[in-house]
């Protein structure tokens, strides 16, 4: 669907939140800019019984064969580090130890941009006592102040840090903050039961069940959401209680939703942001035998979407007027903006 010159200059103005709904609307069905890099560190923790190694390993091992295979993140840019490294040789780069933790961190953070994505997945057991949490890992764990140093080092880089264990929740405050998305198995430090979410949020990007918008990608929100629901669905299948309550953090307030949508405190962030080329669909990037101009034009394109992105992630935090005013101008610019690389491709208004 086209904006003629016209209508886009009509846009400008006319007032109230109605235009804001209808381009939403319009610009749902377009793709978001692509990320420039996905830097990809998967976790697993001590199992401390063979069933529970087994199963870490085996979701860790999943989401590495997804993120290489099905999203296209370059293979050494992937670094998976697991109790029993000998499981997968072929797989694996090291043991979960805090010491390669610490060593993996510090050197993605010599090398990750600002427009990176670093993308961080633990899977395993978690404790908290003492107001402290920790990660279970071969030799001395990890606390959540102590990864929150290592993940300060990864600079102005997009940060997913995603946490499928027990007692992840008291790692949602130390680890928030702007750009980053924080998901947490649990709520809290209280629910110390072995997590399932970990197995459901692998699933998301290693089977063809998240992608609920049926763009081609599965955004962090969507792998959320397809967790969070199908966690629920496990144990009301045992006719268990429910002993973890999923939560996500986008907007540096350290407190985290346990639902995501437009409406929701948090998810503008999580909505815009994925693995690998999970971003990269029709009509984002520009051909490779574009003109110059041309690929100018995705440049600005690209540009104003990450102007959208980080609009949105701050929406909570902005008067309401002036939050609807800019949402405006940016969704009015990239309806434009589509509409000239339409007509430079040959494609008319």
């Amino acid at each position: 669907m086209a904006v003629s010159q016209e209508e886009g200059t009509g846009l400008r103005v006319m007032q109230g939140t109605g235009i804001v709904a209808g381009l939403l609307a319009l610009l749902s069905a377009w793709p978001v800019a692509a990320q420039s890099r996905t830097h990809a560190v998967i976790i697993t923790g001590i199992g401390g019984e063979p069933r529970f190694q087994a199963v870490f390993h085996e979701w860790g091992a999943t989401m590495v064969k997804a993120a290489t295979e099905r999203w296209g993140v370059p293979a050494e840019d992937v670094v998976f580090l697991t109790e029993q490294p000998d499981r997968a040789p072929d797989l694996a780069d090291g043991r979960s130890t805090k010491e390669e933790i610490a060593k993996t961190l510090a050197a993605i953070g010599r090398t990750a941009g600002p427009d990176d994505v670093v993308f961080i997945l633990f899977i395993g057991h978690g404790s908290f006592s003492n107001n402290e949490a920790r990660l279970s890992l071969p030799g001395p764990d990890v606390t959540a102040q102590e990864l929150a140093v290592m993940i300060d080092g990864l600079g102005q880089s997009r940060v997913v840090f995603v946490n499928a264990a027990s007692s992840s929740g008291a790692f949602l405050e130390p680890l928030s903050g702007a750009n980053r998305i924080v998901i947490t198995s649990t709520r809290s430090g209280m629910e110390r039961n072995l997590s399932k979410f970990g197995g459901w949020f692998v699933a998301a990007f290693a089977q063809d069940v998240a992608d609920t918008d049926k763009d081609g990608a599965v955004s962090m929100a969507e792998a959320f959401e397809y967790a969070r629901v199908e966690t629920r669905r496990a144990y009301e299948a045992e006719q268990t209680l429910l002993t973890e309550h999923a939560v996500l953090d986008d907007n540096g307030d350290g407190k985290g939703s346990g639902e995501v949508s437009r409406e929701s405190l948090d998810g503008a962030l999580a909505m815009v942001t994925f693995l690998g080329r999970g971003a990269v669909v029709a009509g984002v990037e520009a051909p490779p035998d574009a003109s110059p101009a041309l690929r100018a034009l995705y440049e600005q394109k690209q540009a104003l979407e990450r102007q959208l992105a980080d609009l949105r992630a701050v929406k909570d935090t902005m008067d309401p007027e002036r939050y609807e005013s800019e949402l405006e101008r940016l969704l009015v610019d990239l309806a434009l903006k589509n509409q000239e690389i339409r007509r430079m491709e040959g494609g008319g208004a």
